[in-house]
Order: structure tokens, then sequence, then C-alpha cells
């Protein structure tokens, strides 16, 4: 009878005096010891509500309902089909939700109600991957910001469709759980953009900046190598191989750092032998096991002479010691396989010895940096030894 006059009543009420209506009805539903008579009453009542001219009205039984776990589905269904603000109020907050009807209303593709999924504590994995592979760019922000637990193949998924933004790059590289090859892809996506702006503001010639960036993105790549524990190495060199990064000019840093780690496993996956046959081939001084790897990895038989070459300075360096390589070049190596390549190259135009060059110049950089920090580090502590003294001679 009751909900009889307040049908009644709404077809002259103001849109302000139905939402306050709305609102105590619904509350009356969910707190009131209602008959089951009256509570299926006033669930119809509230069903009809949704057709209200009013957003007011709407709102008010979104507000009402979207943290309840004892709302009508039948109503919560009507509020996720109505406009973007009421539909993100329950879509945020609703604990009645199935993850199938997450994933659908990601896939609707209205951004705000994406978003609002996204914010969502606790977000399980499918709908995660829904919102990588067709979210709104501030639903991924929001996605990979809030620390949800989201799978690598997602993560990835980012990457690839907004790792251009600066907010998503800054985001994904502060996650711990960021995968060696999502992180590097993210290093190709932020010289990239370094490369365009660059060229953009004409300080550099197009091609000049996209070898400084490319060679500084291998830099990159080889010191996230150095932080690959356990099996967290093939993976990368895996992504690098399919995205066209295992380049000779990558795989010979790898080795003049003396990173050989990434070097077997990009001989291997590159020639596709296992890593343990391929590091035996690499070990082997003797024979032509390494010729031979060499060949069928498909690396450029003009640069086989400065792989030989770095190869036996690292057995001369002390192997052993520098397995898994600090990801910087190392001057003596590379200066050693300069001098023996240089004679070979067929003209000073040759791009393997302009590249070893430059390995050069920037292994002596690194040194002086290093020479220089040893060198700042030692004159403080001996200031501090000086300070001591005093002190210790007064006492």
């Amino acid at each position: 009878m009751i909900v009889r006059h307040f049908l009644r009543w709404i077809q002259t009420a103001s849109a302000g005096d139905r939402a306050d209506a709305t609102s105590a009805l619904a509350r009356a539903y969910l707190h009131s010891d209602l008959s089951v008579d009256d509570r299926a009453a006033a669930e119809s009542a509230m069903v009809t509500l949704l057709d209200d001219p009013s957003p007011l009205v709407r709102r008010a039984l979104a507000d009402a309902f979207a943290t309840a776990e004892d709302a009508p589905h039948s109503v919560l269904i009507g509020l996720l089909q109505d406009q973007p603000e009421i539909a993100g109020l329950v879509a945020r907050h609703s604990p009645l939700l199935l993850d199938a009807e997450l994933v659908d209303l990601v896939g609707s593709g209205e951004p705000l109600v994406q978003y609002a999924i996204a914010q969502r504590d606790d977000l399980p994995a499918p709908v995660c991957a829904a919102i990588a592979e067709v979210g709104c760019l501030e639903a991924c922000l929001a996605l990979v910001t809030l620390d949800a637990d989201i799978p690598a193949f997602s993560i990835d998924r980012i990457v690839e469709r907004f790792g251009d933004d600066g907010d998503i790059r800054e985001a994904l590289f502060a996650r711990e759980d960021l995968s060696p090859g999502a992180r590097q892809a993210l290093v190709v996506k932020l010289s990239s953009a370094l490369s365009a702006f660059v060229a953009g503001r004409e300080w550099l010639a197009a091609d000049r900046a996209d070898r400084i960036v490319r060679e500084a993105s291998e830099k990159a790549t080889v010191v996230i190598a150095a932080g690959c524990g356990g099996e967290g190495l093939m993976p990368l060199v895996r992504h690098l191989r399919l995205s066209g990064q295992l380049t000779t000019g990558l795989v010979l840093r790898a080795l003049l750092s003396g990173h050989v780690r990434l070097f077997e496993e990009a001989l291997a996956e590159l020639s596709g032998l296992g890593v343990r046959r391929a590091a035996g081939f690499v070990h082997d001084r003797r024979g032509a096991g390494f010729r031979a790897l060499y060949d069928k990895a498909g690396l450029p038989l003009s640069a086989y002479p400065a792989f030989r070459a770095a190869l036996d300075a690292w057995h001369d360096d002390g192997a052993g010691a520098f397995r898994g390589g600090d990801a910087q070049l190392r001057r003596r190596m590379v200066e050693r396989v300069l001098t023996a390549y240089a004679p070979l190259a067929p003209t000073e135009l040759d791009q393997l010895l302009a590249l070893l060059r430059r390995f050069a110049a920037e292994a002596a950089r690194e040194e002086a940096r290093a020479f220089t920090r040893d060198l700042i580090a030692g004159n403080d502590a001996l200031d501090d030894a000086d300070v001591e003294v005093p002190l210790v001679a007064a006492a």
C-alpha cells in the first residue's frame, strides 16, 4: 500500500523531492524489517525509478546501493546501463558484480566506467587483462599506479599501447614486478621520445640522434640484463630477438662489457641451440666450435675477427671473475679488439670500426668518471681522518 502511494506521489513531485524519497525508499529496503511482499514491491518501485527522467533520482539509487551487499541485482544492472557518472559509481564500489560483468563493462568502451573499475581494490587478473587490452589511457594509468596484481602479459600490452606516455612510463618504472623485457621496452619507448624531441628541436640531425639514442638503449639493455637473476635473462633475450633488437652491436657490447651470460644467451637464441651447448662453444678455445656457433647465429662474417679478439681478451682477463659483467665496457678489452680489427677494416667508412672507436671513447669516459669518484671518496676519507685525530689527542 505504501509503495502504491509512493508511485502515485512521484508522478507530480519535483525532481529534488523524488530524489530524497528514492533515497529513503532505498535505505528502507536495505535496513528496515520489511515483509516479503513489501520488499518485492519496493524492488519493483525502484526498478521503475530507473526510467525516471531526472539523473538526481537515479543517482540517489546509485549512492544508496553502490556499496551495499544486499542491493537488488536488477537495480544494479539498470544503474550500470545509465550515464557514465552513475554507472561508474556502481562499477567502482559494488561488491556484487561478477568478474564477467566487470569485463563486459570494460569492453563497453566508456572511459569513465573503465577508469572507475581500474580503481577497485583487489582486481582479478581477467579484469586487469581486459583493461590492459581495451582500457583507455586513464584506466591503464590507474591500474599500474594503484599497484594492482597485473599479469606480466597485460603489462606488456600496456607498454605496447601507451608506452609513449610519460606518466605511464614513470608509473611502470616504479613497479617492482616489472619484467626485464617490459623495462627494456619502456627504455626503447623513452629513447624514441628523446630522439624525436632532439630532432624536432633541430639540435641534432635525425639520423645522428637516432644512432645516439639507439646505442644508449643498447647500453641500458645490458644494464637491465646485468640485473636479471635466475631464469629472467632468457625471456629478455627472446624479447630482444622478436623485436629486432638483438643486433650485432648489442651482442658485441655485451661481450665487451664482460657480460658473457648475455652473450651466450644471445648466441643460443640466434642460432637455435641450447644455452649449455652454446656456452660450451664459447669456452672452447682449442677447436672451431665458436666459429661454427657464430656462423649459425647469422652474425656478419666481417665482424668475426672483432668477436674472436673480444672473446680471447675476456678469457685472458680472467673469465670466471667477470662472467656476469658489470654492464660497463671494459677499456682494455675494447682497445685490444680495436687494435686487432683496425688493420682488417676495408675502409675508414667501415661501420664496425666506427662503432669500436665509439666504444673505446665511451669506455675511456667511464674509466675517467670512476677514477674521479674514487679520488673524491679518498680525499673525503682523508679529511675525516684529519678531523678525528685532534679530537682523540685532546681526549
